[in-house]
Protein backbone atom coordinates (compact mmCIF):
# COMPACT_ATOMS: atom_id res chain seq x y z
CA UNK A 1 0.00 0.00 0.00
CA UNK A 2 1.40 3.39 -0.94
CA UNK A 3 2.07 5.98 1.74
CA UNK A 4 -0.78 8.21 0.53
CA UNK A 5 -3.29 5.35 0.59
CA UNK A 6 -2.08 4.35 4.05
CA UNK A 7 -2.53 7.91 5.36
CA UNK A 8 -5.94 8.23 3.70
CA UNK A 9 -7.04 4.94 5.27
CA UNK A 10 -5.86 6.13 8.69
CA UNK A 11 -7.78 9.40 8.34
CA UNK A 12 -10.97 7.58 7.33
CA UNK A 13 -10.44 5.09 10.17
CA UNK A 14 -10.02 7.99 12.62
CA UNK A 15 -13.13 9.76 11.36
CA UNK A 16 -15.13 6.55 11.69
CA UNK A 17 -13.82 5.89 15.21
CA UNK A 18 -14.49 9.42 16.47
CA UNK A 19 -17.90 9.86 14.87
CA UNK A 20 -19.11 6.43 15.93
CA UNK A 21 -18.19 7.28 19.53
CA UNK A 22 -19.94 10.66 19.24
CA UNK A 23 -23.05 8.92 17.84
CA UNK A 24 -23.02 6.39 20.68
CA UNK A 25 -22.64 9.29 23.12
CA UNK A 26 -25.76 10.90 21.67
CA UNK A 27 -27.65 7.63 22.08
CA UNK A 28 -26.46 7.27 25.68
CA UNK A 29 -27.47 10.86 26.44
CA UNK A 30 -30.98 10.26 25.13
CA UNK A 31 -31.43 7.33 27.55
CA UNK A 32 -29.47 8.75 30.49
CA UNK A 33 -29.41 12.57 30.29
CA UNK A 34 -27.15 12.99 33.33
CA UNK A 35 -24.15 14.09 31.24
CA UNK A 36 -23.79 15.91 27.91
CA UNK A 37 -23.60 13.63 24.88
CA UNK A 38 -20.10 14.89 24.04
CA UNK A 39 -18.86 13.73 27.43
CA UNK A 40 -20.43 10.31 26.93
CA UNK A 41 -18.72 10.22 23.53
CA UNK A 42 -15.33 11.02 25.07
CA UNK A 43 -15.81 8.32 27.70
CA UNK A 44 -16.76 5.78 25.04
CA UNK A 45 -13.81 6.82 22.86
CA UNK A 46 -11.42 6.44 25.78
CA UNK A 47 -12.83 3.03 26.69
CA UNK A 48 -12.64 1.77 23.11
CA UNK A 49 -9.00 2.81 22.96
CA UNK A 50 -8.23 1.16 26.32
CA UNK A 51 -9.84 -2.13 25.36
CA UNK A 52 -8.15 -1.84 21.95
CA UNK A 53 -11.38 -1.90 19.98
CA UNK A 54 -9.86 0.87 17.86
CA UNK A 55 -6.16 0.96 16.99
CA UNK A 56 -4.61 3.97 18.75
CA UNK A 57 -1.61 4.01 16.39
CA UNK A 58 -3.88 4.59 13.39
CA UNK A 59 -5.81 7.34 15.16
CA UNK A 60 -2.79 9.11 16.70
CA UNK A 61 -1.82 11.24 13.69
CA UNK A 62 -5.38 12.57 13.26
CA UNK A 63 -5.69 13.39 16.96
CA UNK A 64 -2.32 15.17 16.94
CA UNK A 65 -3.42 17.16 13.88
CA UNK A 66 -6.69 18.12 15.62
CA UNK A 67 -4.88 19.27 18.74
CA UNK A 68 -2.35 21.21 16.68
CA UNK A 69 -5.13 23.16 14.93
CA UNK A 70 -7.47 23.51 17.90
CA UNK A 71 -6.63 27.19 18.28
CA UNK A 72 -8.83 27.95 15.28
CA UNK A 73 -11.83 26.95 17.41
CA UNK A 74 -11.00 29.65 19.95
CA UNK A 75 -10.60 32.55 17.52
CA UNK A 76 -14.33 33.46 17.65
CA UNK A 77 -14.13 33.69 21.45
CA UNK A 78 -11.18 36.08 21.15
CA UNK A 79 -13.10 38.22 18.67
CA UNK A 80 -16.08 38.26 21.06
CA UNK A 81 -13.83 39.51 23.85
CA UNK A 82 -12.52 42.31 21.66
CA UNK A 83 -16.09 43.30 20.69
CA UNK A 84 -16.96 43.70 24.38
CA UNK A 85 -13.70 45.26 25.49
CA UNK A 86 -15.44 48.01 27.48
CA UNK A 87 -17.14 45.40 29.66
CA UNK A 88 -13.82 43.59 30.12
CA UNK A 89 -12.15 46.84 31.13
CA UNK A 90 -14.95 47.67 33.56
CA UNK A 91 -15.42 44.22 35.12
CA UNK A 92 -12.18 42.43 34.19
CA UNK A 93 -10.80 42.02 37.71
CA UNK A 94 -14.16 40.75 38.93
CA UNK A 95 -14.38 38.24 36.07
CA UNK A 96 -10.87 36.93 36.79
CA UNK A 97 -11.60 36.61 40.52
CA UNK A 98 -14.90 34.78 39.88
CA UNK A 99 -13.12 32.45 37.46
CA UNK A 100 -10.39 31.56 39.98
CA UNK A 101 -12.79 31.12 42.90
CA UNK A 102 -15.27 28.96 40.99
CA UNK A 103 -12.44 26.87 39.50
CA UNK A 104 -11.11 26.03 42.94
CA UNK A 105 -14.62 25.38 44.32
CA UNK A 106 -15.38 22.94 41.51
Amino acid sequence: MSKFKHQAFNVLYSIFAIFSCVAMGKIFASFAPFLPSSLYGLIIFTLTLHIRFFDADRIKSSVVWGLKHMGVCFVPAGVGIMNHFELIRQFGVTIVMITFVTTFIL
